[in-house]
């Protein structure tokens, strides 16, 4: 199968696209599918060349936002759509996360030209990178979710309604950049300000101590569900992508019931934001045990570290098969 790769881009998840395609392509590779790699940013990659742009690591922090300023960024709305190697391809193989690349638009440009991805479409995109607009759907889908506001809000306010710690993120970002857990009201200012450098939109949600556990969807089942236990307070970017920093347990040791009511919320997630393909959803657990749906992903890491390939492992399905399953669920022309 002819089947371009999709890498890089200029969000602030770069870096772990690239990292992610390092291993997509390789798994391609050894199913002996004729892969081509595409930087989002600044064009095709010849093979001679993916040894430079290919690194498998990813830094203890995000690209500078200056860094990725200085990328080319005209590739997407004026020539992604005519390379050959995207408009030739049998399937788009989308390793991006965040920013353009999971937000629908990469995706609306793919349907546009008629040419089959992986992932999930326009619409599924752009609501579940939207983080309140995903957890006002969980919702109205009976998903339990942690309480919420949107910045700005006074301290008081956030106090009186949600209580202290809270979690403030940037709304459109994922790999926990820009994210701060606030202890009190004093600090609540500056950790809206500082995720307001990666969006205009900030969440603030009430923390929820207790186990973080996640599960892998594919093709509308849910995977193994997976327990993380990182050194820092939460499961930052450090600990995502540092070998050592993170403990990840899959299976997770839960009571069975637990372990369904996981497996029944990811799916329920994924189907109330209308994703397609794959996803993988990511859960706090109450101190009686009840999971509260955190996010959904709908380009989650394909790094060595990361969580969706853990999950399927424990479910039989290794590296090379989870891309040519990924593959395999493709969104259609016209879809």
């Amino acid at each position: 199968m002819r089947i371009t790769v999709l890498t890089g881009g200029t969000s602030s998840e770069r870096d772990v696209a690239i990292a992610s395609a390092v291993q997509v392509v390789a798994a391609l590779r050894s199913r002996n599918h004729d892969v081509r790699v595409v930087d989002t940013a600044r064009g095709y990659v010849p093979p001679l060349e993916e040894s430079s742009l290919l690194q498998a690591t990813v830094g203890a922090t995000p690209p500078s936002l200056e860094a990725l300023a200085a990328l080319e960024r005209g590739l997407l709305m004026s020539g992604l759509g005519n390379l050959p190697v995207v408009r030739d391809a049998e399937v788009v193989f989308l390793a991006l996360h965040g920013g353009w690349g999971e937000d629908g638009t990469i995706q609306s440009i793919l349907e546009v030209i008629g040419v089959p991805y992986t992932g999930s479409g326009p619409l599924g995109s752009a609501l579940a990178l939207d983080k309140d607009i995903s957890k006002r759907l969980f919702r109205q889908a009976g998903i339990p979710t942690p309480d919420w506001l949107m910045a700005p809000q006074e301290a008081h306010e956030v106090g009186q309604r949600l209580g202290w710690p809270v979690v403030v993120k940037p709304s459109h970002e994922g790999s926990t950049v820009g994210l701060s857990v606030v202890q009190g009201p004093e600090d609540l200012t500056a950790a809206v300000e500082a995720a307001s450098v990666y969006d205009a939109e900030v969440l603030i949600e009430a923390f929820v101590p207790g186990r973080e556990v996640t599960v892998g969807v594919l093709a509308d089942q849910a995977l193994t569900v997976g327990e993380i236990v990182p050194q820092h307070e939460i499961f930052d970017y450090v600990c995502k992508y540092t070998p050592g920093m993170s403990e990840e347990t899959f299976p997770a040791d839960l009571p069975a019931d637990i372990v369904e009511s996981c497996q029944q919320l990811a799916v329920a997630a994924h189907r109330a934001l209308k994703l397609g393909g794959y996803s993988r959803v990511d859960f706090r657990l109450t101190a009686q045990g009840q999971p509260l749906c955190l996010e959904v992903n709908t380009l989650p890491g394909l790094t060595s570290t990361s969580l969706l390939p853990q999950s399927a492992r424990a479910s039989g399905i290794d590296f090379a098969e989870l891309c040519d399953r990924i593959c395999a669920a493709e969104v259609p022309r016209g879809a």
